[in-house]
């Protein structure tokens, strides 16, 4: 009687507070899982391209404890796949719930293999991410993994929008397990990824590296680098990173790789992969001459009508630094200064600035912070700490030397100074739908403070103006349009390499920009200056892209009219 009252209670014990614990043990030994695959959402850019999609693929696996024909199964999916048989045969024969053979697999290959109907065989729908485009704009969109994950570029900036929510399939087994035939299986449906839509613009992409192609051959340089984009709200409309690389076969060097170590072959991946508008820093050189400008303008320690002199150096404690020009440009203006990018006048309005107020100015116009832009990676500023700015460091600052920014850093810095003032944040992500097309959000980024007047926003553009209709940047001039500009020359470290990064950085309409456009040339071969190799590229881009945007150009009789200096000064005094 005590076993059987001992019995029953153990019974009373196992099926009544561990049920829940016990069924959940036999539904995992009876139940067989399968992931079904989500399709990913696309990435389109604004005129409704897509530009990363998905292509049905499969992948192939098998189940030991169902298999009846072993070497069947193996001879068939070594011919098939493509793969060695002791490969398969190890996975064939591993004693494992589910084995995965290969996936990616071809849709007609896996319709093949589904047709020898083999028991134990499962060839399950999945999705390969596909860029129709190929190279285009590989270094933004990135790409995704063997998992459909994304891995560099928006691909893994935008993971949670676009991944999705993966299936099951559930099938019951006996306890040998083995499919039992007569219970059918469950589903759970997979819920697709959201689709994504760009500020970037295909067409404009495609005529940006275009250039970019063009100068990168022309100028036998190590890379070209090329930003559209919108100054009133930092929309990026296209990015160049040339040589760009395949987008659907992304691990492939373009060079051999023997005798290197995986290490060595990954870190060149990674090279290859790399987005040096945002990844990389540089020495702007003369076009950070725009914001050493604007500062002294708000800061009201220079106007456009001072004077300067330049003897063609300047002494700075125990150095002499010298003006491209070294025979001088004797006695200019402010305005002047600019156009002949001197750097004695801008030395100048480094020291009338000072150290303190050049800092606060920095601060301000959010240099010594990165800029947010929605792609993974970005660099920050390289910038002296404010205690070790001495009278050298501050006179190298003023005209783009001893310090580094990124291209994106640079670019988003001028819209704002040439926008009315206002700060930007630079983006692609503009909404986010549903593959109906039905809006799910609308993407919104944080729009900072005024960080320079109106006044002296509508000032430089107008001096900027003056730099390409009769300074350094003439060689981006287009008949018919205003527009505004800089160019740059800097030497690489060390500088005894020799190495040169070009650069212009200009904007249409001058008046009322709607466009801004850089342009990086690093490590030109023969002459290297940034208004004789970069504007001529900036004016193709320009040239191709203006029709295009809608942005017309002005009645001759307006553009002919070449104002005065005289003419010009008065204007700017009279703000």
């Amino acid at each position: 009687m005590a076993a059987m009252l001992f019995l029953i209670g153990r019974l009373g014990y196992l099926m009544l507070l561990r049920a829940d614990y016990y069924s959940e043990k036999a539904q995992d030994l009876h139940e067989r899982e399968r992931s079904i695959k989500a399709a990913r959402g696309k990435i389109l850019d604004c005129n409704g391209k897509v530009l990363a999609d998905n292509k049905t693929v499969c992948t192939i696996s098998v189940i030991h404890s169902q298999i009846k024909e072993p070497e069947k199964v193996i001879d068939v999916l070594t011919e098939e796949l493509g793969l060695e048989r002791n490969q398969v045969k190890k996975r064939v024969e591993k004693n494992s719930s589910i084995e995965r053979i290969k996936t990616n697999v071809d849709k007609q290959t896996g319709d093949k293999i589904r047709e020898y109907d083999l028991t134990g065989v499962k060839v399950d729908e999945d999705y390969k991410r596909n860029y129709p485009y190929g190279n285009l704009a590989s270094k933004v969109l990135g790409f995704t993994g063997s998992d459909n994950q994304g891995i560099v570029g928006l691909e893994v900036k935008y993971e949670s929008i676009l991944k999705g929510t993966d299936g099951q399939i559930l099938t019951m087994t006996d306890a040998r397990g083995v499919e039992l035939s007569d219970t059918g299986e469950g589903r759970k449906e997979p819920v697709s990824g959201k689709n994504l839509i760009l500020s970037l613009d295909a067409n404009l992409q495609e005529y940006a590296q275009q250039a970019a192609y063009q100068a990168l051959e022309q100028k036998q340089a190590d890379s070209v680098s090329i930003i559209l984009m919108r100054p009133g709200n930092g929309e990026i409309l296209a990015m160049v990173n040339v040589p760009e690389y395949d987008l659907n076969d992304p691990f492939n060097l373009k060079k051999s790789t023997n005798g290197m170590s995986q290490q060595e072959i990954q870190d060149e991946r990674n090279k290859m992969w790399r987005n040096g508008c945002i990844n990389d820093t540089y020495e702007p050189g003369s076009t950070f001459k725009i914001i050493t400008a604007s500062a002294a303008l708000e800061e009201g320690v220079v106007t456009p009508e001072d004077t300067f002199s330049c003897p063609g150096f300047r002494i700075v404690d125990d150095r002499r630094i010298r003006c491209h020009k070294t025979t001088g440009h004797g006695s200019e203006t402010f305005v002047q200064g600019v156009m002949n990018s001197c750097n004695p006048v801008f030395i100048e309005v480094g020291q009338r600035l000072g150290t303190d107020a050049f800092y606060r100015y920095f601060q301000q116009f959010g240099l010594l912070e990165k800029t947010g832009i929605d792609l993974p990676g970005e660099a920050g500023t390289i910038m002296h700490q404010k205690k070790d700015i001495g009278p050298v460091e501050l006179a190298t600052i003023s005209f783009g030397q001893s310090f580094q920014i990124t291209p994106i850093r640079l670019a988003a810095t001028v819209c704002s100074l040439i926008n009315g003032g206002h700060k930007i944040t630079p983006h692609f992500g503009v909404e986010v739908r549903e593959d109906d097309g039905t809006l799910l959000e609308t993407l919104s980024y944080k729009e900072g403070k005024q960080i320079v007047s109106e006044q002296v926003s509508k000032t430089m553009r107008m001096i900027l103006e003056k730099v390409v209709s009769e300074g350094g940047g003439k060689k981006a001039y287009i008949e018919g349009y205003h527009i505004g500009g800089k160019t740059a020359t800097s030497e690489t470290l060390p500088r005894s390499a020799n190495k040169y990064i070009s650069s212009f950085l200009g904007f249409v309409p001058a008046e009322d920009p709607r466009i801004l456009g850089i342009c990086i040339i690093n490590n030109p071969q023969g002459v290297y200056y940034g208004g004789t190799i970069c504007a001529p590229v900036m004016r193709t881009v320009f040239e191709n892209i203006l029709p295009y945007l809608g942005i017309e150009k002005e009645a001759a009789q307006e553009t002919d009219a070449v104002r005065t200096m005289d003419q010009v000064e008065h204007l700017l005094s009279a703000e």
